[in-house]
């Protein structure tokens, strides 16, 4: 009888024993997942124009430096909000190996501390914004609108060149390609529009 109540206690505490041992619960990953500009997923396209009859000359900016972000953004248009960028003129690219070096050494080379053209975005709403440049040594605020579609936003502005001082620019380019920027009307002309087109998938994870 001795017996019996020796293991009926040794069987009570250890069922006791085991049940007050904490279960292990697997960990659960509570890092939020957030959004992030990614350069090598960003186009930068832009559209100029030439002769009277306002052809299109189409070109790119093939590197995109990020200077500042948010890195904490619960949405894609916080991780545009404040996001700061540097764009070097070096990586202009239209196809055309001559029209690129007289852009860049012409156009460009005018200008005064334009070996990366700058800027900073501030969103308003929901389909606007402005973005602040920095090229020729002045800043300007550009206004553009977007579409946000989640991971991907798309971006289209219109700068006047004017607003950045450039006319010196303009001719200096326009006087190296006069022949080709000349319509039939027999006028050379370069304008001082140019239109911006920003396409950008953003990281999230």
């Amino acid at each position: 009888m001795k017996k019996y109540y020796f293991y009926l206690s040794l069987i009570l505490v250890l069922g006791l024993s085991i049940s007050c041992k904490e279960t292990k619960k697997p960990k659960l990953d509570t890092k939020e997942k957030v959004y992030t500009v990614e350069p090598k997923t960003t186009t930068i396209n832009w559209i100029a124009y030439k002769t009277t009859g306002k052809v299109p000359v189409k070109g790119q900016f093939t590197k995109l430096n990020i200077l500042e972000a948010n890195l904490s953004a619960k949405t894609s248009l916080e991780a545009l909000n404040n996001l700061k960028f540097s764009i070097p003129v070096s990586s202009l690219f239209t196809k055309d190996t001559i029209r690129d070096k007289k852009l860049k050494n012409f156009f460009f080379g005018t200008m005064v501390d334009t070996q990366n053209i700058t800027g900073t975005i501030h969103i308003k709403n929901e389909t606007s914004g402005t973005v602040d440049i920095a090229m020729n040594g002045i800043t300007q605020s550009l206004p553009i609108t977007f579409v946000n579609s989640d991971q991907m936003v798309t971006l289209e502005a219109v700068m006047d060149l004017d607003n950045w001082q450039a006319q010196a620019a303009l001719t200096a380019l326009n006087k190296v390609c006069e022949a080709l920027h000349t319509g039939e009307d027999g006028i050379s002309k370069t304008w001082s529009e140019v239109k911006i087109e920003v396409a950008t998938y953003l990281k999230y994870e």
